[in-house]
């Protein structure tokens, strides 16, 4: 290696070397703030949310306290004194908003935002899955690798294991923790690209919003608290306009690295959002060559882009694979082929229309508004304002080609975009405002206080938009209340629902079949005692959430030729050659003199997506010695004997 190039290579070493190093001592440090925060939640008998105003007030003391850390962690990094503390200030006020924003409305109850309703059954299901064994497995079906992204949810497994908690038990603190730890790593990024003072108020801005409008899908909002820095790291890699004058450098690697390791990081997580990002750093890429043609008068200069672009694929192509390896090699196998999948068959009203939140006369319309004025005005002049600019549009681009796959009878999901829109419009906001400030002040000859009115109208709206979360999340909230938890609790104190009866059923099955959870299958369309306890079902929930590789709908139709036999002897034949592993037992509701079970099926185009159905087993098919036949509460508990 020549002395140019180590020379070269030895500070890139360094500084990411020093960024790492910073960013695992401020997860630490969140780490900690968020876990001695819910602990401390944890020791008082709260009033339910839903039912009291207490938790609101002392969320919003709570938000108060982390803000004023914010403000003295700003103004320590402007007078240029104590920048340690300064450091320490601003991963505390941020850890400790995320942890009194979210911990203390739900302080009272043991699940996290919707309870373990609709989605969030099935990640609760995954949750409990991979808190069962570190092996990528899928949630539900017992021969299947895992088809979603296993990454946030192989973390929350080994963070139950650790702590010894239950799945289900375990996901409130693990998501709220993990979107503390996003949220200070953000800043230790931001840090790292702007100013440290601007670094503090945009990492402040973008966390508010996420936690807003996309804490309830906590994986997914730990990709949209790193999408802004990340999106500066892709330009930085892609768009380098000093070689647009020179030769071709090698610089550019760090920010390569850093772009690359995002993307690795939401194919592990959430596979839309990593096809999003795809697609933005590509745009980048696209226009960055443009920018560069044009600069230089060549097609050479595309090279650099290429190959840069090139390395950020490999590093997120190596990390992908961490989670994909087991699902590619099924699938390349031959021994399994993909089924009809329907994951993209959703399209509720939000993603039949361009999300457009600067137009909204509100609090957060008006921020975005000034960021989307300050992206425009700063397109040319800003790399940031182009970096997160670009996006925006990617982004809007993306909301445009999901409309029209319609016409092809599928969607691209555009409706779950609006939080990271938000988010990058709210970083564009925080410059957008600052910018505005200094040229309003520099316009009125510079007044004594016109700073200090300025940061009080900065505050007053942080916290005017902070004590506004709860009421944003206030449905996300109340369902954490009114449903039932794994111990057969209603956090709210009124009548639990049937799920009460599931830890009577569990002892049941493993007194009847002999066998760790792990090893039956059950059918049962009751699948939050799956999200509970870790059997493997037969079906899952809904198409959409089923792995593709199960074929769903021939397994549905197998359960309902099921029904329609006439003997036990035929049932008992039609288990033994199922082409899938038969269930080791039936979980039913009781409906007269049958058995009942609520099914699904796709019905995309229209909306809602699933139309619900009934199949009932009359009880005689399992009048024989091969079944054991327990009743307990509204469910009859069929066995294979």
């Amino acid at each position: 290696m020549s002395e140019r190039a180590s020379g070269r290579i030895r500070p890139l070493a360094r500084q990411a070397g020093g960024a790492i190093g910073e960013a695992v001592l401020a997860a630490v440090v969140a780490a900690v703030v968020g876990a001695v925060g819910l602990k401390a939640f944890a020791t008082v008998h709260w009033p339910a949310f839903n039912s009291s105003n207490v938790t609101r007030s002392l969320t919003t003391v709570g938000q108060v306290v982390a803000l004023a850390m914010l403000v003295a962690a700003i103004v320590l990094l402007r007078l240029h004194k104590w920048g340690w503390l300064a450091k320490l200030l601003s991963w505390g006020g941020i850890s400790a908003f995320v942890t009194v924003t979210l911990g203390m409305p739900l302080a009272a109850t043991k699940l996290y935002l919707f309870g373990m309703s609709v989605d969030q059954e099935f990640r609760t299901q995954y949750l409990t899955r991979l808190t069962d064994s570190a092996r990528l497995h899928d949630m539900n079906y017992i021969d299947l690798p895992p088809f979603y992204p296993a990454g946030w949810f192989w973390i929350g497994g080994r963070f139950a294991s650790l702590t010894g908690m239950a799945g289900w038990e375990a996901f409130k603190p693990y998501a709220i923790i993990g979107l503390a730890v996003a949220a200070v790593v953000a800043l230790v990024l931001w840090s790292n690209l702007i100013r440290a003072d601007w670094a503090v108020a945009v990492a402040a801005a973008t966390t508010a919003v996420t936690l807003a409008y996309g804490s309830p899908e906590a994986y997914s909002a730990v990709l949209t608290l790193l999408l802004g820095p990340a999106l500066l790291l892709a330009w930085g890699a892609l768009h380098r306009p000093a070689e647009d004058k020179t030769e071709p450098t090698a610089g550019g690697w760090g920010a390569t690295l850093g772009a690359g390791l995002f993307l690795g990081l939401a194919a592990t997580f959430y596979s839309l959002y990593f096809g999003v990002a795809v697609f933005a750093v590509c745009l980048m890429a696209v226009i960055a060559a443009g920018l560069a043609v044009r600069a230089r008068r060549t097609w050479r200069s595309i090279l650099p882009i290429l190959v840069r672009l090139i390395g950020i694929g490999a590093i997120a192509g190596l990390l992908a694979l961490t989670v994909w390896t087991p699902f590619l090699l099924k699938f390349m196998s031959g021994k399994a082929s993909l089924g009809s999948g329907s994951a993209f068959h959703y399209l509720p009203e939000s993603g039949s229309r361009l999300p457009l939140p600067m137009t909204e006369f509100n609090l957060l319309g008006v921020f975005c508004l000034a960021g989307t004025i300050w992206l425009v005005l700063r397109a040319g002049s800003s790399r940031r304002a182009q970096a997160l600019g670009i996006g925006v549009v990617a982004i809007y681009l993306w909301c445009l080609l999901s409309m029209l796959a319609t016409a092809a009878g599928t969607t691209l999901l555009a409706f779950r975009l609006e939080s990271p829109l938000i988010a990058l419009l709210a970083a564009a906001g925080v410059f957008g405002f600052a910018e505005g400030a200094r040229a309003v002040y520099q316009a009125l000859n510079e007044p004594g206080r016109f700073r200090t009115a300025a940061a009080a109208v900065a505050l007053a709206g942080a916290i005017g938009f902070g004590q506004g979360i709860p009421n944003v999340l206030a449905a996300e909230i109340n369902t954490a209340y009114t449903d039932t938890d794994g111990n057969g609790e209603r956090a709210d104190k009124r009548a639990p629902s049937a799920v009460s009866y599931y830890r009577e059923v569990d002892a049941k099955l493993l007194e009847q079949t002999g066998r760790p959870r792990d090893a039956s299958v059950v059918l049962t369309t009751d699948t939050s005692f799956l999200a509970i306890y870790p059997y493997y079902g037969f079906q899952a929930l809904t198409s959409h959430y089923a792995n593709p590789l199960a074929d769903f709908a021939a397994r549905t139709a197998e359960i309902q030729r099921w029904s329609t036999l006439k003997t036990p002897q035929e049932l008992t034949d039609a288990l033994h050659h199922c082409r899938w592993r038969a269930p080791d037992a039936f979980l039913f509701r009781r409906s007269g003199d049958d058995y009942s079970l609520r099914l699904s099926q796709d019905v995309y185009p229209n909306d809602p997506n699933v139309k619900r159905f009934t199949v009932t087993f009359p009880k005689a098919l399992f009048d024989d010695a091969h079944y054991r036949i327990t009743d307990i509460g509204p469910f009859t508990l069929v066995v294979r004997v």
